[in-house]
Parts: C-alpha cells; sequence; structure tokens
C-alpha cells in the first residue's frame, strides 16, 4: 500500500466517530470484518452510530434467501423500517429533538419523550441493526475463535448460548427482539424486550440495559411470509445468517 494512502486511512480512522476502538481492533481486521458489506469500507463509524435516517440495506433483497425470501425482506425494509424512520423524524420535529445527535444518544434518554418518539426510535435503532447483524447463508456458521472464547467464558459452549439465545426468542410472547447484550460490566447477557425497546433505554420498564452487539427480530411480519405461525424454524434457520464479524466487532469497539 502507498505510504501516503496509508496515511490517510489511519487520519481517517481517527478522526471518526470511533476511530480510536477501530484502531484498537487494527485496520486489517476491521477490513476482513466488513468484506460482505456493499458499502464503503473506509467510513466503518456509519456501520456502528445510528443517524436517524434510514441506510441503504447492505445487500439485495434476495440475498438471504432460502432463509429470508425476498418479499419478506423488501416488505420488511421498504415499507416496516422505513416507516419507523419517517415517523421518527416526524416526532423528531414536534418534539425539538436534536437530529443532529445519535439515536443511540435519544435512547439513552427516551424516558423524557413521547411513546410516538420511544415506539419509533426503537424501531428505527432495531432494524437498523438487525440488518447488518445478518449477512448471505454460511453452512456451520461460527464466531472467530478469539470472538468463540469470549462466548465459551460467558456461556459454557456455544450450543449452551445458542439454546439460550434461541429461547429468549422463541419465548418472546407476542412481538419483540431477542439481544446479546454487554451490560455495564462488559459481561455478555441475552434478554428479550417487547415490541420495539431494546436494552439502550432508560425506561424502567426495560428490563435489560446494555449495549446491543446482536439482535433477532420475532415481530411476525419478518417471517410470517416464510414460516406462517413456525417462529422457531425462523429462529433455527436464522443462525446461519449471523454476521459474526459484525458481532464482534460491536463486543469490541462499543
Amino acid at each position: 500500500m502507498n505510504k501516503n494512502n496509508s496515511n490517510n486511512r489511519r487520519d481517517f480512522l481517527k478522526s471518526s466517530l470511533t476511530g480510536a476502538a477501530v484502531l484498537a481492533i487494527g485496520t486489517k481486521g476491521i477490513a476482513e470484518s466488513f468484506s460482505s458489506f456493499e458499502v464503503d469500507k473506509k467510513d466503518y463509524s456509519t456501520l456502528l452510530i445510528t443517524g436517524f435516517d434510514q441506510k441503504p440495506l447492505p445487500y439485495k433483497y434476495d440475498a438471504l434467501e432460502d432463509i429470508i425470501d425476498a418479499t419478506t425482506m423488501e416488505i420488511h425494509y421498504s415499507k416496516h423500517a422505513a416507516g419507523y424512520s419517517k415517523n421518527l423524524k416526524e416526532a423528531a420535529i414536534t418534539e425539538n429533538i436534536d437530529t443532529t445527535k445519535s439515536v443511540e444518544t435519544l435512547l439513552s434518554n427516551i424516558s423524557k419523550y413521547s411513546a410516538k418518539v420511544r415506539n419509533n426510535a426503537g424501531g428505527h435503532y432495531n432494524h437498523e441493526m438487525f440488518w447488518q447483524c445478518m449477512q448471505t447463508k454460511s453452512p456451520d456458521n461460527k464466531p472467530d475463535d478469539s470472538f468463540l472464547k469470549v462466548i465459551e467464558k460467558n456461556f459454557g459452549t456455544f450450543q449452551n448460548f445458542k439454546s439460550q439465545f434461541t429461547d429468549a426468542a422463541k419465548n418472546r410472547f407476542g412481538s419483540g427482539w431477542a439481544w446479546l447484550y454487554k451490560n455495564s460490566n462488559g459481561e455478555i447477557k441475552i434478554g428479550s424486550t417487547q415490541n420495539q425497546d431494546n436494552p439502550l433505554m432508560d425506561s424502567p420498564s426495560v428490563e435489560i440495559k446494555g449495549t446491543p452487539i446482536l439482535c433477532l427480530d420475532v415481530w411476525e411480519h419478518a417471517y410470517y411470509l416464510k414460516y406462517q405461525n413456525r417462529r422457531a424454524e425462523y429462529i433455527e434457520n436464522w443462525w446461519s445468517l449471523v454476521n459474526w464479524n459484525y458481532v464482534k466487532l460491536r463486543f469490541e469497539t462499543l
């Protein structure tokens, strides 16, 4: 690599919102982490900080076949998720919310705002993260050795982790999300939230608190066209789509 180009890349990373943390991981590892994304691979911070606008889907609608069908992906992204972003921006005007700040900042103070802001900020953030947590199907999909050790340290085995996360998703009554999140002590935990809530919210009604590093949407619109009432089958098949490099990056960076 040309020395000037290398210096420019390092300067960009240092000046980005997550530059210091990204450099701690190493640029080689970061490049590998985002090899599946159709985005500018230099702008890593855009994948970790959520704005009020909907980002482009990082793959084509049919890229996750045969686990998630193209029609579901198109409706989910262009109708459901787009609606949360649109409604959030409308509510932000009404309630004088500074949209130059991140949605993460808003969620950390969500108890100050209306139910409309809470539902749409959560819905927008959750979906923006959900898209990035997936990639094209990979048989026997697992994290790399370093992150696998983190999971095994916290859950005993990778299979135990999958079982606990699957149970959290399967047993969430009604609509909601399953989460792998990092608590204030740096430990990774599993939990679920109702509707469009997430662990970043300061609301007392959200029982789990921390930084999300993996999420799964278990609203029926995420899977119903293909799986109907078979949520457990959707969850089991979804494991082959998890982008473990992105999950690891969130764990190490945020």
